[in-house]
């Protein structure tokens, strides 16, 4: 049975007064053609996040579009000179980031990072440790992969991965590759479900770029 755009709008915003980091009476939802907009404001950036994890847990969600804002009240206000040097030194010592492989840049409490690892965990990692940071309104990850691995075993790494995570759905998706990047294309049955499948495949070595074409399942 199809959900409706109405069905999808009330299953989201329980999804959001069930996440407990999430204050859902200052986020409205709005629903067309399945796609969901994510509008209002929030305290931090970590909320914002989580709120936008809590829509796509939701099934039949299409496609997310977010425009909450993130407005910090005067206590936990930084310059932007403390916050670089709190995520420079927060990156400095997380044992999975090499030393001096990412560069900070803050905006307007906005953090982008740049720079170069080997491998996605690091780049993911990069972007995770800072979430919750005090003062911190948005990230930006523009680290860029050097992978370290040939691509002839890329595929065969990455279809071996999907069948020991993904059970059943793994024969449902596809696979192409070209030196290092790759497409996928391939039904799913929620955006999470989606993202779990990227997630793998960017867990595969060698993998610098990938190209998500798996469509969500409207049942």
């Amino acid at each position: 049975m199809l959900k409706t755009d109405a069905q999808i709008q009330k299953d989201v915003l329980e999804e959001l007064k069930w996440e407990p980091s999430v204050q859902a009476s200052n986020i409205g939802v709005e629903v067309k053609d399945g796609i969901v907009t994510l509008a209002g404001h929030v305290d931090t950036y970590a909320e914002k996040w989580h709120a936008e994890q809590a829509a796509q847990r939701v099934c039949c969600v299409k496609a997310l579009a977010v425009e909450i804002d993130v407005k910090m009240n005067g206590a936990i206000k930084r310059t932007d000179a403390d916050i670089a040097r709190s995520v420079q030194n927060i990156l400095e010592w997380n044992v999975f980031i090499p030393k001096d492989s990412v560069r900070v840049m803050v905006e307007s409490g906005w953090v982008t990072l740049s720079g170069h690892v080997t491998a996605d965990y690091q780049r993911r990692t990069a972007a995770s440790s800072i979430r919750y940071m005090s003062g911190v309104t948005g990230v930006s990850n523009q680290i860029v992969l050097k992978p370290v691995v040939t691509a002839a075993v890329i595929k065969t790494d990455i279809e071996a991965t999907l069948k020991r995570r993904a059970s059943a759905e793994a024969d449902a998706i596809h696979v192409d590759i070209h030196n290092h990047e790759v497409t996928l294309s391939g039904k799913a049955n929620s955006l999470a479900e989606r993202e779990l499948i990227s997630r793998a495949v960017w867990d595969s070595p060698g993998v610098w770029k990938v190209t998500d074409n798996i469509l969500v399942n409207a049942v």
